[in-house]
């Protein structure tokens, strides 16, 4: 996917905005530091919206006929720390660093799966309830400071992730049958939402999970 990347990196640039493109594992302690102290390198900036969108997790069955087929307990771990836990990290060292601050949005990426069960997505569907959990503590924590964050729920949602997914055809067919714009969800829609509200100075919209699915949730 770098080709892709490098094409939003030249498309920013073509704006005039600077871009810093990290391609580093979130999730290693040391690189995050790296990234937060330079950051403070910077001068006197904050953090204006801090996006947690990390699709890493194993699919695999917690129940198998076959023991070899199901999922370990290492990789329960590396999935919720990866895709729910990191977030504190994250958050945790930034707001230490004085780089978050009033005004400053923190968004979590969720799925109706964090309420819902798929075939071998047990593992994915525990750490998105976690971590829409940890978006509401930190928008408990946070809003005496100002600093907002909530989770974004999108709609199935054409990305490359989609399509790892073990019988995500089927997955596609009932999204389209469930939601009344009858198409899946685009990157797009959800961006609009994420810019619309991460530049606002409203910190008072806090602790909610936002769907961003053209009404597909509802009729589920």
């Amino acid at each position: 996917t770098l080709d892709s990347v490098n094409s939003l990196i030249d498309d920013l640039k073509s704006k005039n905005v600077e871009v810093y493109f990290k391609n580093m594992n979130a999730t290693d302690a040391n690189k995050r530091g790296f990234v937060v102290d330079e950051l403070k390198s910077f001068g006197d900036i904050h953090v204006k919206v801090l996006l947690h969108s990390l699709a890493f997790g194993s699919l695999r069955p917690i129940i198998d006929t076959s023991i070899d087929n199901t999922i370990q307990q290492r990789q329960i771990e590396m999935t919720l720390d990866v895709m729910a836990s990191s977030i504190i990290y994250w958050t945790q060292d930034l707001f230490q660093a004085g780089l978050l601050k009033r005004g400053s949005q923190i968004f979590g990426m969720t799925s109706s799966g964090g309420r819902r069960q798929w075939k071998t997505y047990g593992a994915i569907s525990a750490a998105k309830a976690c971590l829409e959990s940890y978006c509401r503590q930190l928008a408990f924590e946070l809003s005496a400071h100002g600093i907002a964050a909530n989770a974004i729920q999108a709609g199935v949602t054409k990305t490359p992730a989609l399509y790892k997914i073990p019988e995500n055809e089927k997955m596609i067919k009932l999204a389209l049958q469930l939601n009344p714009g009858n198409r899946l969800t685009l990157p797009e829609d959800v961006a609009k939402t994420i810019a619309l509200l991460g530049l606002s100075g409203n910190s008072w919209l806090t602790g909610n999970t936002i769907r961003v699915d053209g009404g597909e949730d509802i009729t589920g």
